[in-house]
């Protein structure tokens, strides 16, 4: 962790200095603001925390209630969702107090006594070969707790307006802020008040019924199945062995998916209350909390649990739908979008696979950076057009595979041929409830594959495939990915070609032609007053052993001297490995590659290092010159 950037620091590191904004951040909600972010839930709240990074743009969050989320519905958090936790500097805090899927059993009927269940297979969690973070079960309210800290500690010092509903909005005004939106006070002395705000963006993340979604005249597209699950946050005692290990239990009685949470007693129970009547009009939501503890007890014969509480529990139908369009300009239309959805807001689905709370995450940082660069004056308007178009594909993905996974959880006995098929579907399908299937097609943002071949571990389009390497300065082993924070900069990572460290070789004319070219992205995207790694963030990665690197003698571009006392950065320049080879691991060319990185982690291109002019046209597309 980096910090005396700007001077000596004694105070905790992560609370940044407030700027912009964030400095007197008035603590009433103003007539006009930049971003307007509707809800606090997962979405919302990743948006605040990566805006708060953007101290120049006015960021408001509203909730329509009175405070913090006491009692979370959601709970799996995926490893692409703690690796970008680790991004926002929270990771090894929540990993440390969430409970920690290691393994996940299987049970089925005894084939001596079809009435009782016995464990049929057990099997590592798909975590430990995906990547170097874990599955995790934590409350959904600690993860908004985490993401409000960022919020606060970053320097535009966002905090939630709560007590504020969404009640309706316009576009089209004249002006700098061409959304209107009428709010209402929900609490305290204003209770019931409406009055009117503009602003030029606004994301809304309020949930399944959203007003926002209404307001724009999306429609969700899909349907309910005739399927009922109950689920329930328990405190019991149980002679059950697996109590502590997520379980996937199939009995002559039904279904439960077991899922042990986060503090070393409480779990949760999906627990299958059969087909629903075609006349039933979601009478199913009434089941009575005695019944499903009774169907509980049914499928986990000849075990039991003896429930001591329930700290939450619901009854739901499960539901596959998704919004027609994530923003609020038609196809064909002509303008920017100035309206968007994230989360249950555009898309919705059962809750088994864990997905819910992880792809909207996703869909917050998708389109918060985009915000930032675009209000910044960084890129232009056109950049915001990308969040639905690569949102959307995403988010029938997940609809597709939740829907497949429901019904297998939802099969009877008799209806099951292979006893091992629900685990090899598992295990088979790991990457995409991980997070890490996702790939974004090419756009403006994210280029082609002609060059793929040179970094073939990293897909373009896809997650940022951290690997291990040794900082150049002090010999410490850390992962290339780790060093990177959601700060709204661009990665671009030079991996060099074999001659050694300061003898001429195809890195050293990159590295003076992306210093000193007036063609370079960093002299065409940097501004006058800013650092140069404020908007590109240069690292090298060297194929010799850190011992064989001497700083001293390298491009300035790779060793920057930023801030106030233009203090040289020691910590851009990194060796293959100690024991690890990132160029094997990763299939990197050994005559060298550039990749470039996004602000949320995806890889936006691979090039050789002399494609130079193809680095710069490619920049060119997303973001604006400079102002000189």
């Amino acid at each position: 962790m980096q910090f005396h950037h700007h001077g000596y620091v004694s105070q905790d590191p992560r609370i940044l200095p407030a700027d912009g904004t964030g400095v007197d951040r008035p603590s009433e909600l103003p007539d006009e603001m930049d971003v307007l972010i509707v809800g606090s839930g997962p979405a919302g709240m990743l948006m605040a925390a990566q805006l708060s990074a953007f101290p120049d743009v006015t960021t408001r969050i509203i909730e329509r209630r009175e405070g913090r989320l006491q009692l979370g519905q959601a709970d799996g958090i995926q490893p692409r969702s703690v690796e970008t936790f680790q991004a926002f500097g929270f990771a090894e805090r929540i990993i440390a107090e969430a409970y920690n899927i290691g393994w996940m059993n299987f049970w089925g009927p005894d084939p001596q006594d079809p009435d009782n269940i016995i464990r049929t297979s057990r099997t590592e969690d798909y975590a430990f070969g995906i990547c170097e973070f874990p599955h995790l079960i934590v409350n959904q309210a600690r993860v908004l707790d985490y993401f409000a800290e960022a919020a606060l500690h970053g320097p535009g010092r966002i905090t939630p307006d709560y007590g504020v509903e969404f009640v309706g909005l316009t576009t089209g005004h004249e002006g700098d802020y061409p959304v209107e939106v009428t709010l209402r006070h929900t609490a305290g002395l204003l209770a019931g008040q409406e009055r009117t705000v503009r602003t030029k963006y606004v994301a809304g993340c309020d949930g399944a019924r959203s007003d926002v979604r209404r307001a724009i005249g999306r429609k969700h597209i899909g349907d309910i199945s005739a399927h009922a699950w109950g689920v329930m946050d328990v405190l019991v005692n149980t002679d059950f062995p697996d109590w502590r290990i997520k379980c996937a239990i199939n009995s002559t009685h039904g279904n439960i998916l077991h899922i042990p949470r986060e503090g070393g007693y409480l779990s949760r129970m999906y627990i299958d209350l059969g087909a629903v009547a075609q006349d039933d009009d979601h009478k199913v939501r009434q089941t009575p909390l005695a019944s499903v503890i009774d169907k509980a007890n049914a499928i986990l014969h000849p075990y039991s649990i003896d429930v001591r509480e329930v700290a939450w529990h619901s009854v739901y139908e499960v539901g596959h739908r998704v919004t027609d369009k994530f923003d609020d300009i038609d196809p064909g239309e002509q303008g920017h979008p100035r309206v968007f959805l994230t989360g249950d807001a555009c898309h919705t689905h059962s809750a088994k696979a864990g997905q819910g709370m992880n792809v909207s995450m996703q869909d917050g940082f998708n389109l918060a950076w985009k915000l930032g660069q675009v209000l910044t004056g960084r890129s232009p308007e056109s950049l915001m057009a990308t969040y639905s178009a690569e949102r959307q594909p995403v988010a029938q993905q997940l609809i597709d595979f939740d829907r497949e996974w429901s019904s297998l959880m939802a099969r009877k006995p008799e209806e099951i041929e292979d006893p091992q098929a629900l685990a090899t579907y598992y295990l088979a399908t790991a990457e995409f409830p991980s997070g890490f299937m996702t790939q974004y097609p090419p756009s403006l943002i994210t280029g082609t594959a002609e060059h793929q071949g040179l970094a073939e571990g990293f897909p373009i389009g896809k997650r940022f495939k951290s690997a291990e390497v040794v900082k150049a300065c002090d010999g410490n082993v850390q992962h290339l990915g780790h060093h990177a924070r959601a700060d709204g900069r661009w990665r671009v990572y030079a991996f060099a070609d074999a001659p050694a460290p300061g003898q001429s070789s195809a890195l050293t004319d990159w590295a003076r032609w992306l210093s000193q070219s007036p063609d370079s992205p960093l002299v065409r995207h940097t501004p006058a007053d800013g650092d140069v790694d404020a908007v590109l963030d240069v690292k090298v990665i060297y194929q010799q052993g850190f011992e064989d690197i001497d700083l001293t003698t390298l491009d300035p571009v790779f060793v920057p001297r930023t801030g106030p006392f233009e203090l040289m950065d020691w910590e851009k320049v990194f060796a293959a490995g100690n024991g690890s080879d990132i160029f094997a691991e990763r299939s990197i060319s050994r005559d060298g590659a550039v990749v470039v990185v996004r602000p949320d982690q995806y890889v936006a291109h691979v090039l050789p290092l002399t494609a130079t002019q193809e680095l710069s046209d490619f920049f060119a597309q997303h973001l604006l010159p400079a102002k000189r």
